[in-house]
């Protein structure tokens, strides 16, 4: 527990100073900032730089959502759960593996998942095509400027 304390909190200082709080200053105006802007209380931002404690989970939101970083991520680093107890989630449908011809989805399929509306989906279409890899966007662009 001792190194995943040293670790965490070395990673936790890294980013706070990243992000520009002054937790090295002798009066612990950073310590406080980071306190206040993370909702916690300034003797837990104290603990766990002077590797005293891990933070509870309130505490390691707070952080997370102060110093911009995923709170799946403070979790893992914390060692208080694993990629396994959090894993990524899926994308819908999963890309498909290159060269094997798998379908994905087509901007008449992401025209109607994102709600475009009929009388737009043609400018959806248009503006979309460039954005595909080389072949199917070349097609989609013939297609949506009605060479096809």
């Amino acid at each position: 527990m001792k190194d995943t304390l040293e670790e965490f909190a070395a990673w936790m200082e890294d980013l706070m100073r990243f992000r520009g709080y002054d937790i090295d200053h002798p009066r612990g105006g950073g310590r406080s900032k980071i306190a206040d802007d993370a909702g916690v209380h300034r003797a837990a931002v104290t603990r766990l730089l002077q590797r005293q404690s891990m933070p509870d989970l309130t505490t390691m939101r707070g952080l997370a959502r102060a110093l911009a970083v995923p709170v799946r991520d403070v979790l893992i680093r914390s060692g208080k759960l694993t990629e396994d107890d959090l894993p990524l989630p899926a994308t819908y449908p999963p890309p498909a593996p290159a060269g094997t011809g798998t379908p994905r989805v087509t901007l008449e399929e992401a025209a109607e998942l994102l709600g475009v509306p009929d009388e737009r989906r043609a400018l959806f279409l248009q503006v979309a095509a460039p954005f595909l890899p080389s072949e199917e966007g070349a097609g989609r662009r013939r297609q949506a400027a009605g060479a096809d």
